[in-house]
């Protein structure tokens, strides 16, 4: 077979590193170059990314190809990548064509066999917490592709669920196929804990919960805040003192800067910190030294930051809804994210339980042993052939 992958998401000249969706596609094409050495894949990517960056990717059974119209963004967006695009894939003559996300959109006259990957409904399931003209956007993309789409990846079986619910689609078309586990949270870091620390004016001599994410809405940030304010209320009042500052690890998204007033608002200017984006290396400390991870999402479509929490020994609290309960198992805390005292209850009940806490590290470690990326591969290796006969 020759298979297309849209490898776009990976090294975007605009969007900087990888994460999220490029983070799965770069997984995904690592582990299928590594166990599949019969059939050709042509890898496509923006024009402006560097050579250097692609040649991981080099061996004897890849073509590496390069969309042509990004300078064309401004005008006729939409016109230019059905016309273009169509060009650049019917050139290749593929048996298949995987777009690893809705929004790295295959031209909707596109007539070869193609897969599409489904990671998040959010714009569906919980539209207010998106700018209006984003929520459009994403709803219109991924409703033409679900619809254009021979097979639908599915990267839990909540995702599923929801595509069934909202598109009408029959089971048959959509596999569950869940993400796999980058093993290097598992590793040592390169970077110590006390340059990390220090790196972000995080005291040694304090304790802290992180939280790690994209900084926007739909990560129920305001709730998160009001809910460490009563956790530090109630541990004074009970105990004369509260040890723990909140770190916000994430880059910003939609009204982030708010974020910033509320926390003022809420009077813990001082006992928050926002890290910005954090650089791979940086995340084992950061996990490993933090009392406890939080991640009170109103909707997840996986959760990889819950594997990587249980990976480097972290005990967690997360939300009850989509397909968190699904990757976390009984390996962390599972509150309604819509319930502020329930979030505070979890922290104070961490807070001040060492034997939970070694308790969930144990089962955080049974559980992150259960996505494997070379699974991943396999598994969307069998969708692609399956189009095949």
């Amino acid at each position: 077979m020759k298979i297309g992958i849209d490898a776009r998401t990976i090294l975007n000249p605009e969007q900087g590193d990888a994460i999220g969706v490029g983070h799965y596609t770069y997984q995904l094409i690592r582990y299928l170059l590594s166990i599949d050495k019969e059939n050709e894949y042509v890898l496509f990517f923006d024009f402006r990314v560097r050579e250097k960056d692609i040649k991981k990717f080099a061996q004897p059974n890849v073509k590496i190809k390069f969309y042509p119209f990004s300078d064309y963004k401004k005008y006729l967006p939409g016109a230019y990548n059905e016309i273009l695009g169509m060009a650049t894939l019917v050139g290749e003559h593929l048996d298949i064509v995987h777009s690893t996300s809705p929004m790295s959109r295959i031209p909707v006259s596109y007539r070869g066999k193609m897969v599409v990957t489904v990671h998040n409904l959010a714009a569906y399931k919980v539209p207010d917490v998106f700018p209006q003209l984003k929520r459009t956007k994403i709803r219109t993309t991924t409703s033409l592709m679900v619809s254009h789409a021979d097979k639908i990846i599915a990267v839990s079986q909540s995702t599923k669920n929801d595509i069934m619910e909202i598109f009408e689609t029959n089971e048959d078309r959509i596999k569950v196929i869940h993400s796999g586990f980058d093993k290097r949270m598992s590793e040592e870091s390169k970077m110590s804990r006390e340059k990390v620390l220090e790196k972000y004016g995080i005291s040694k001599d304090k304790k802290y919960i992180l939280f790690l994410g994209t900084i926007e809405p739909i990560k129920n940030i305001t709730r998160l805040f009001e809910a460490f304010k009563k956790f530090k209320e109630d541990s004074f009042r009970e105990n004369g003192r509260c040890d723990h500052k909140l770190i916000m690890s994430g880059k910003n998204g939609w009204l982030a800067q708010e974020y910033r007033q509320i926390a003022k608002d809420l009077g813990l200017a001082k006992d928050i910190i926002f890290t910005g984006y954090v650089i791979g290396d940086e995340l084992v400390p950061l996990f490993k030294n933090a009392d406890f991870f939080v991640m009170p999402s109103l909707y997840e479509g996986f959760g990889m930051t819950v594997l990587e929490a249980f990976a480097t020994g972290t005990p967690a609290i997360v939300s009850n809804v989509s397909s968190i309960p699904e990757v976390a198992g009984d390996a962390a805390i599972l509150v309604n994210p819509m319930k502020t005292e329930e979030i505070a209850a979890a922290m104070e009940l961490l807070a001040n339980d060492e034997n939970l806490k070694n308790e969930l590290r144990a089962k955080g470690k049974k559980q992150v042993e259960k996505f494997n990326w070379e699974k991943c591969a396999r598994e969307t290796l069998e969708v692609y052939k399956s189009l095949k006969q």
